[in-house]
């Protein structure tokens, strides 16, 4: 092992696939725990992802309307680990942990509009026709 290489970076191949997948649900575990946001998302998104077959006229459709919602959690799960390593850093107010916060905030506002306005489109147009 090189001198710059973390000791926490994991070896290739399957051994580092099946630790990337048990962090990974660690990971999803603890979002759904401790970050009320997230439940609050996934709970409005798993109706919208199980509908999208049947709202989506196409393969491209759904894909837009499935992706928006997953979309949203991506962002969320980003925000989060965000937030979390800055409350890590320090609890009291720091101006740049704050814009940091902020950030993400609106990282998640834009995800979610975004998905807003996938769907809304999607049911205009199927509506229309």
């Amino acid at each position: 092992m090189n001198d710059d290489t973390s000791p926490f970076k994991s070896r290739s191949g399957l051994v580092r696939i099946l630790r990337a997948a048990r962090y990974s649900w660690r990971g999803l575990r603890a979002a759904v725990r401790h970050e009320a946001a997230f439940r609050q998302e996934l709970l409005l998104g798993l109706p919208l992802l199980l509908a999208a077959p049947w709202v989506g006229r196409s393969l491209t459709e759904v894909l837009l309307l499935a992706g928006s919602v997953v979309l949203v959690w991506v962002v969320e799960l980003l925000n989060s680990a965000l937030e979390a390593l800055a409350d890590e850093i320090a609890l009291e107010r720091r101006e740049r942990l704050g814009r940091a916060k902020d950030l993400g905030s609106a990282a998640v506002m834009l995800a979610l509009l975004l998905a807003a306005a996938t769907w809304g489109a999607v049911l205009v147009a199927r509506l229309a026709s």
